[in-house]
């Protein structure tokens, strides 16, 4: 009796512990159920989606990009083929002979092709970028072979430069994957790319598709198009007489040409030598690389190819030399610290001390005496310069940097874009003001010093670099403004008029007068520079505004490390400026300025009917 009353016992407890770990599973069931529906839900329904669908990506084409006339198209995408395989809709038996075509007609690694047929996986890509005959022949050959499924061949686009060279650091390229790698493509990717479009088809567990009845197309949205500032005839030029100059100087670092609308904004040209064809970006592109190209090593590749892509008139900085005495003549002016035609005023007697440093001029050897600012900036004196430096101090000095705009970026719409280096403020002292002030021991980017100039063209107007003027919208076809962005007020219109009547002084009878056009009222200064210290390497530069009576362009050339003709004469041992002597060895630089101009002048491009006799 009490063995029967222990038995019962101990079925009871049996029970209650499986009723208890049965309830235990249950509720674990219930929060995995619920973790799985609730919190997971989403992301498995969309793998199951995967799973069960093929999708295939249907490339848009690129926005066309055109000069700032429309009528020159600089970058358009052209149609080529794509080839992916699935796989699992290959037969087994066809897989070699599948794959042996494939790398055949597309001159493909075999082994690397069969690896991708044989795969188990939904989708391969075998090849890009194909021209349509290669694609008509694969068609033929499929039907030949009643091969129907496992090879696709989808619509893609190839970036295409019509004129090879043109603009190439400006406008930038593309890489395989039709992506903008550099110059306007990179910055304006998100306007210029547009939106994928897929063809989607139902497939069965193992992949296979399920007949055609399931195929959805959804079509890719095409991205906008751009209209440049750039005038295509303006670039030719510029390109083309950038080019005679670093040939004929032997310039070894090559060079670079900025022309710019002052009242918009506009760069109306932008171009740097040595260029490469936007085609084949990733080519050697001197007759000289070509030979010894295969030789290189990897890295030494990469580094050509960087220094070539990169625009110089952007990214580089350099010690603008005389040039830079306009701003400091801007100043001083607005300041009232001195005015255009005192004569007498100021009086070179060969140098200047500062701060137990004499500083000489130019021309040491034989001063220019009393001087007006205008003679002084014909003369590009230092001394007179440093004066005025002095002056106005510098707090204030800084304080028309930062009105000029040089102690930031410009903003330009292009990637890659540097700094000004200036010493700090209240790092600069005597020594440094006075160099500063005839346009040594700083560096700043051509961008920086033509928006600047700009800026005393137009009026005072500190004006935002535009390299793009319209966006057009692919689907509409409406076109979008991008507006002209004045940024500050550096100077009054009263200074401005006064520094262009002295600029256009220096070309008339001063050290620019090699600048001469005739029929044309062209303002200029001259500029030379060190390149870096101690590297007997100089920078020359000609720095033009035309027509002074109603500014249209401003120019900016500029070659680096001249060794022909023109080459740099000897240095004074503390301020590096060039000897009166060697201005007329660089004259081919004025020559090139003032070709350029005629040609403008011919082509009507800029519309310069006051300029003429």
């Amino acid at each position: 009796m009490a063995y029967s009353v222990k038995s019962k016992i101990s079925v009871k407890r049996k029970m209650r512990t499986v009723l208890f770990i049965s309830f235990l599973i249950l509720i674990l069931l219930i929060f995995r159920l619920g973790f799985i529906q609730l919190i997971q839900g989403r992301k498995l329904s969309e793998m199951e989606y995967e799973q069960l669908t093929l999708d295939r990506n249907v490339n848009p084409k690129r926005g066309v990009i055109y000069d700032s006339t429309g009528k020159y198209v600089l970058a358009i995408s052209s149609t080529v083929q794509t080839i992916t395989v699935n796989p699992t809709n290959i037969k087994n038996e066809d897989k070699e002979k599948v794959a042996k075509k494939l790398a055949d007609l597309f001159e493909l690694d075999y082994e690397k092709v069969l690896k991708k047929v044989s795969k188990r996986s939904s989708i391969e890509t075998v090849a890009r970028k194909v021209d349509k005959d290669k694609t008509n022949e694969l068609r033929n050959w499929m039907q030949e072979n009643e091969i129907i499924t496992g090879i696709n061949i989808d619509e893609d686009t190839k970036r295409y430069y019509p004129n090879n060279n043109f603009a190439s650091q400006v406008i930038g390229f593309c890489g395989s994957d039709n992506q903008g790698l550099d110059g306007v493509e990179a910055r304006f990717e998100n306007e210029l790319a547009g939106n994928k479009g897929k063809i989607k088809r139902s497939t069965d567990a193992t992949g296979k598709e399920i007949g055609e009845e399931g195929e959805k197309y959804i079509s890719a949205m095409d991205g906008n198009s751009l209209i440049l500032s750039i005038d295509y005839n303006i670039q030719s030029i510029i390109e083309k007489y950038l080019e005679e100059a670093c040939i004929d100087n032997k310039c070894t670092d090559g060079g670079n040409i900025v022309a710019m609308n002052p009242k918009t904004g506009d760069i109306l040209g932008m171009a740097t030598y040595p260029s490469y064809n936007l085609n084949e970006p990733y080519s050697p592109y001197t007759e000289e690389l070509k030979q010894q190209w295969d030789t290189l090593e990897k890295g030494e590749k990469n580094k050509k190819l960087q220094a070539v892509w990169r625009n110089r008139a952007i990214a580089d900085t350099y010690e603008p030399g005389s040039t830079f005495k306009t701003i400091t003549a801007s100043a001083a002016l607005e300041e009232h610290v001195t005015d255009t035609d005192n004569q007498g005023e100021f009086c070179c007697t060969g140098g200047i001390e500062v701060a137990g440093v004499r500083i000489k001029c130019w021309r040491y050897y034989r001063p220019h005496g009393p001087e007006s600012l205008r003679q002084a900036l014909m003369n590009s004196c230092n001394p007179v310069f440093i004066g005025l430096g002095q002056k106005l101090g510098v707090h204030k000095y800084y304080n028309y940097l930062q009105r000029f705009g040089l102690l930031e970026k410009t903003g330009v719409d292009l990637p890659g874009e540097a700094g000004s280096i200036f010493l700090k403020e209240e790092k600069a002292g005597p020594v440094e003001l006075a160099t500063i002030s005839f346009g040594q021991r700083f560096e700043i980017t051509p961008i920086q010093l033509v928006t600047a100039v700009s800026s005393i063209a137009n009026g005072g107007n500190l004006i935002k670099p535009r390299i793009v003027k319209q966006i057009i919208d692919s689907q509409t076809g409406e076109k979008r403004d991008v507006k002209v962005d004045i940024k500050k007020q550096s100077i009054s219109k009263e200074t401005s008029k006064k520094v262009l009547s002295i600029m256009e002084s220096v070309v008339a009878e001063g050290t620019g007068k090699n600048a001469k056009v005739a029929g044309y009222r062209i303002g200029g200064k001259t500029g030379t520079s060190e390149d870096g210290v101690n590297t007997n390497k100089y920078v020359t530069s000609f720095l033009g505004v035309a027509p002074i009576e109603d500014p249209q362009v401003v120019l900016l050339v500029t070659l680096y490390n001249p060794t022909g003709e023109g080459r740099s004469p000897r240095w004074t041992e503390l301020q590096h400026q060039l000897e009166g002597k060697c201005f007329r060895k660089f004259y081919r630089i004025w020559k090139l300025a003032k070709e350029i101009l005629m040609r403008l002048k011919k082509l009507k491009l800029l519309m310069f009917q006051t300029w003429l006799e």
